[in-house]
């Protein structure tokens, strides 16, 4: 993370509670960071807010991204911005053989990582200077689907699309997307079950890097996109080399 452009701003992270977000709270707070961390599950945001203890610099609002209403009343609330980042994503049903599937779970996908992100950039880029930035969450679902990952493989490019698209409308500011691998973190369990050890420990023999990635090495590239003026409308591929295989 560029520790020198983080520090003194003001940063939004939607789905700070647990993962890659927590990540960067952490990340962000030690750099010398304001972070304001969004979430659905206040119990949840309660105790990173506890466990974080850093009361001065940090702040938790519990909204669902999905409603414009809630999305508009947050950004009134907290006001100026650097740097927004979302790694929000409600998979739960999701992945599901056709046969299986429910739409209403599909319908939370696109909810979390299509509709509320661009609630995000609709109602926080005016509150954003200049130089600031908005950075989303695809994922590797884009390049190498699952055949239950339909639904996921979908939004995720879909959301790419999104991110080429605001980059020009809302220039200067920046818009990119984080595209981790397979990253060991609590939605694992929603995905693989009580199967998370075992499919992520054969992923990783499979990889280049010979293992899986860690929530901090996503923090670590979300801080790149927030810190590098240089770079708008970009896909950053944080996999381990999972395009190659």
């Amino acid at each position: 993370m560029a520790t020198a452009e983080i520090a003194n701003s003001r940063i939004l992270i939607v789905g700070g509670g647990s993962g890659m977000g927590l990540a960067l709270a952490k990340r962000s707070l030690a750099a010398g960071a304001e972070v304001i961390i969004a979430g659905r599950n206040a119990d949840k945001l309660r105790r990173v807010s506890e466990d974080l203890q850093n009361p001065e610099a940090l702040r938790t609002a519990a909204i669902d991204i999905a409603h414009e209403d809630q999305v508009a009343d947050l950004f009134r609330r907290i006001g100026r911005l650097d740097h927004i980042v979302s790694t929000a994503a409600d998979i739960e049903g999701a992945y599901e053989l056709l046969p299986s599937l429910d739409l209403r779970a599909a319908q939370r996908v696109v909810e979390s990582k299509i509709y509320g992100p661009l609630l995000l950039a609709k109602h926080g880029a005016p509150l954003l200077s200049a130089n600031g930035s908005i950075t989303f969450t695809s994922g590797i679902a884009a390049y190498r689907p699952s055949a239950r990952g339909s639904v996921v493989a979908a939004v995720n490019a879909a959301l790419e699309g999104l991110v080429r698209a605001l980059a020009v409308e809302l220039a200067p500011i920046r818009v990119n997307a984080i595209s981790p691998g397979w990253v060991d973190t609590p939605i694992w369990t929603v995905v693989a079950g009580d199967k998370k050890d075992d499919t992520l420990s054969a992923m990783a023999e499979r990889l280049p890097v010979g293992r899986v990635g860690r929530a901090d090495d996503i923090a670590d590239a979300i801080g790149f996109l927030m810190g590098n003026g240089f770079t708008t409308g970009t896909v950053l591929h944080v996999e381990g080399g999972h395009r190659l295989i």
